[in-house]
């Protein structure tokens, strides 16, 4: 069966929406008919056709994402099949296209489709590394089990990009805040007292000359700089487009002293986390460092991963291969030595995931913590010149008035 999604009218002259379940769009046509309604159009239910027709977003959600993952291994967990778990998703989902996504999943088992390849089908939606930890569920017979680690994965993964983002969040707003306010004070309330001590006509400290110098060059030039800055944030999304530049791009980020850790340990947490859920559920290393290293963000980073395949399938260990590009920290090579060394690799990898994820913790917290006060104080300096550049004139006119 195919999922098909429709637009219809009643008796009445009512539209509605929907989607129907059947074998070709002729019989879905039939079957609307059958309900007294008569088809407006008929489509079956992809991807785009789905996000064409939604006023939603155009894929699912990372929030979206964890919330199917742990109902459906809650829904295994309790004895039900994949398609009475279907079921239970399709009509309890809110939202109109994630209902429209799982109702073609559902569509695509019911036609003797694997659940991996039904997935598959929607591959935006569901990732490679997704799919590749629900065929080893199939394949094992653990689906339920799998499908259970998918999700702490999920929302793990989820809940380590929102605390960077939250790290960052308030260094940004002061930034953005500091950039407001000076721009506010040079350009509407300096020029208002300019004219006061142009009429005053005594000489002005060093400290006024450049302030109302600044002022005037702002208002004079600063809708050239907006769109020189625009110009240059679109050149440089246009460069990203090119591998190559983007290659080069990534390597820099990660030379940059506390960037490039941060960028280096969350990238190896997510390689780590997802090597380990891999191999710990019976998938095969090679097929396991293929599709994690999907997962690895930087390019140069995800090159080192894909060199260590090569490696690793003409017989090189793991460790060995990851340290041949000297790209991962030390740690992880450790860890990865010592599981293959006891035949404990997937408890090592994950290991090695929570000791990259606290230490990036670590100096997320160090770094914000620093970034506040410099901030506040550069903030709080630029503020003060200005203030001491409008009140120095006046403090010396009111000399001149004694």
């Amino acid at each position: 069966m195919t999922a098909f999604r429709y637009e219809a009218v009643d008796r009445n002259g009512q539209t509605s929406k929907g989607v129907v379940e059947v074998d070709t769009a002729r019989q879905a046509r039939a079957h609307l008919r059958t309900m007294g309604l008569v088809p407006v159009w008929v489509n079956p239910v992809t991807e785009e056709g789905a996000s064409q027709n939604s006023f939603l977003k155009k894929r699912f959600s990372s929030a979206q994402l964890s919330l199917f993952t742990r109902q459906f291994s809650t829904l295994l967990s309790a004895g039900l099949t994949v398609e009475a778990a279907l079921n239970a998703l399709v009509e309890q989902t809110e939202s109109d296209y994630a209902r429209q996504i799982v109702a073609g999943v559902r569509g695509e088992v019911l036609a003797g489709q694997t659940l991996a390849r039904a997935l598959g089908k929607y591959g935006r939606v569901f990732p490679e590394i997704y799919r590749a930890l629900v065929h080893a569920g199939e394949e094992s017979g653990e689906l339920a089990e799998v499908m259970l680690r998918l999700a702490d994965y999920v929302e793990s993964r989820n809940a380590l990009r929102q605390k960077v983002m939250l790290a960052f969040l308030y260094p940004a707003a002061v930034t953005l805040v500091a950039i407001l306010v000076i721009t506010g004070l040079l350009v509407y309330v300096v020029p208002q007292i300019v004219g006061v001590f142009r009429q005053s006509h005594q000489a002005l400290p060093f400290l006024t000359r450049a302030l109302i110098a600044s002022s005037d060059f702002l208002r004079a030039t600063g809708w050239y700089w907006l769109a020189l800055f625009a110009a240059g944030i679109w050149a440089f999304r246009r460069a990203l487009n090119r591998e190559s530049f983007r290659y080069r791009w990534h390597g820099y980020l990660l030379r940059l002293p506390l960037a490039g850790a941060l960028i280096r340990g969350l990238n190896t947490a997510r390689f780590a986390n997802t090597l380990s859920i891999l191999v710990g559920s019976g998938v095969p290393l090679l097929k396991a460092l293929q599709a994690g290293s999907m997962v690895v963000t930087n390019l140069q980073l995800r090159a080192s991963v894909e060199h260590s395949v090569d490696l690793v399938r003409e017989g090189v260990s793991l460790s060995r291969a990851l340290s041949e590009g000297k790209k991962f920290p030390p740690m992880l090579i450790h860890l990865i030595a010592s599981g293959e060394a006891s035949g404990r690799l997937a408890p090592m990898l994950e290991r090695a995931s929570r000791q990259q994820e606290l230490e990036m913790e670590g100096k997320t917290a160090w770094l914000t913590g620093l970034m506040e006060p410099i901030l506040i104080v550069t903030m709080g300096g630029i503020v003060l010149l200005i203030v001491l550049a409008i009140m120095l004139p006046i403090i010396g006119m009111n000399q001149l008035v004694r």
